[in-house]
């Protein structure tokens, strides 16, 4: 297959393969000659499209020609602009699509204390404030050596925030950092603060709420004089904690997965997204919980997810998301559609509207249940929306916080990064699969070779539960985990 028409009423197709120009393509029993070399991932005209027109992609305009387009001839960011505004006005009309029926499945996890599952059993460091992360590290290298039983691994998670905020800074790195420490998947937490921070011991403590004194401890560098030395003592008593903790069998429906694109390109909306959709549909008509985040890469697409918000109040919220963020970027005096990346023009998007189409793919088609501030934790079962930037780390990390134990991460590009929580890289095309076999953890590059897109997301939700079952991400068997915290003010 050379190419394919997303939907009935679009004027383009998507190369599935370079074609070079000159090429005849068979499209629903039409002759269609290349007017020009086309790379994978990229857009061409069904038709003529003339100036002004809208481009339509996945049923929807997604840009419009700022030049005529012959038939056959390449469509992108030379003769096509985005047709988004800053404002906008929203109508609830809700939509039910049935979700597939599906047999109940298991993991072998971890049963915490307080009775939420766990994919991991580790001991994470946090630093409270930047200027320990030295000594986190240390302390981290130090405790691995002390390893035993079921706890798999010691980490510490830098970052540069903690004091030199104010406000909302402040108060985002504190529920961050909060949200992390509770995080089922740390079997033990050692929160590492200096002494003088702006984050102080008491302020940590409001937000962090009742905790598990076996489970969560606490040092001030600043208040011993071996700071490593008494910190490796504490990690060993968490580790001998966590030890206690082993693998039982625990229903799929206690999952709760982060969904997130990065490095996207022109297939991303074909392939690994919707694949991503599928299995989000099926995990939670099994009971579980899927979580879809990066606001900026849902305009243009709005309606597409508002249409599914389970009431007006879910609606309202929504709105209330989106809305907020194009605030955020009329206030720093940007447009809301400067987007997609350099990398994404390369692999095939051409406008934000186009990105956005292909990002929301990942939500399936289930109904939104709740729509959740940066940080905050998920309650309800279902697909939640997230508030939370496009940025892939700083997403990836309010996933974490919000309570995913796993994520998913679709990618046309590729990158090598991985979230607090194991990281799943899904290759939107094959070549990246197997180019970059360090990175990426499974191939949804076989849809556009005639897989059908069901039967991925099947093939995908019998890997999640494999990962949930202990088997190692590639980033993980890289050692790859890092933090990134949103901020928005002055550093002092």
């Amino acid at each position: 297959m050379q190419l394919i028409r997303i939907h009935p009423l679009d004027n383009v197709a998507v190369a599935l393969m370079d074609i070079a120009a000159g090429t005849e393509l068979k499209t629903e029993g039409k002759r269609l000659v290349a007017a020009e070399d086309i790379a994978r991932g990229h857009k061409l005209a069904l038709g003529p499209i003339r100036a002004g027109e809208s481009i339509v992609k996945y049923g929807v305009p997604i840009a419009s020609a700022t030049s005529d387009i012959v038939p056959g001839a390449w469509v992108h960011t030379h003769n096509a602009r985005t047709e988004l505004k800053e404002g906008g006005e929203y109508v609830y009309e809700h939509r039910v699509y049935e979700l597939p029926q599906t047999a109940s499945r298991s993991f072998m996890g971890f049963r915490r204390r307080d009775g939420r599952a766990a994919v991991r059993n580790e001991i994470w460091i946090l630093p409270i404030v930047g200027c320990v992360n030295g000594i986190a590290k240390q302390i981290m290298e130090k405790g691995r050596a002390l390893l035993y039983g079921s706890v798999e691994g010691v980490h510490y998670f830098p970052h540069p925030f903690g004091c030199s905020q104010l406000g909302d800074d402040l108060a985002q790195t504190k529920k961050l950092l909060a949200a992390l420490t509770r995080h089922p998947n740390a079997g033990g937490v050692l929160c590492l603060e200096l002494g003088c921070e702006n984050l102080t011991h008491e302020l940590f403590l409001e937000e962090l709420g009742a905790y598990d004194p076996e489970r969560v401890r606490f040092l001030r560098c600043q208040d011993v004089n071996d700071d490593v030395e008494e910190g490796v003592r504490l990690v060993k008593e968490l580790i001998d904690h966590a030890a206690a903790f082993t693998r039982c069998e625990i229903p799929a429906s206690e999952l709760v997965v982060g969904m997130k694109c990065g490095g996207s390109d022109g297939l991303s909306g074909i392939t690994a997204n919707p694949a991503v959709g599928r299995f989000s549909d099926r995990l939670i008509a099994m009971g579980g919980s899927t979580i879809l985040t990066e606001v900026p890469e849902m305009f243009g697409a709005e309606n597409i997810l508002f249409s599914r918000c389970a009431d007006e109040g879910v609606f309202q919220k929504a709105v209330d998301m989106v809305n907020d963020f194009k605030d955020y970027f009329v206030r720093h005096g940007q447009v809301v559609y400067e987007n997609p990346s350099p990398g994404n023009k390369a692999g095939g998007i051409t406008t934000l509207e186009d990105k956005s189409c292909g990002c929301v793919q990942k939500g399936g088609s289930a109904q939104i249940v709740d729509v959740l501030c940066y940080a905050e934790a998920v309650t309800k079962k279902g697909l939640n929306l997230l508030s939370g930037p496009g940025n892939d780390l700083v997403s990836a990390t309010a996933l974490s916080a919000a309570g995913a134990q796993l994520i998913l991460f679709t990618t046309g590009r590729g990158t090598p990064f991985g979230a607090p929580v194991p990281t799943v890289k899904i290759s939107t095309n094959t070549a990246l699969y197997e180019k970059k076999g360090a990175w990426i953890d499974f191939n949804a590059g076989s849809v556009a070779e005639g897989e059908d897109t069901d039967a991925c997301g099947a093939r995908l939700l019998d890997h999640v539960l494999e990962v949930a079952s202990g088997r190692l991400t590639r980033s993980e068997e890289n050692d790859i985990r890092e933090i990134s915290i949103f901020k928005d003010g002055v550093v002092l």
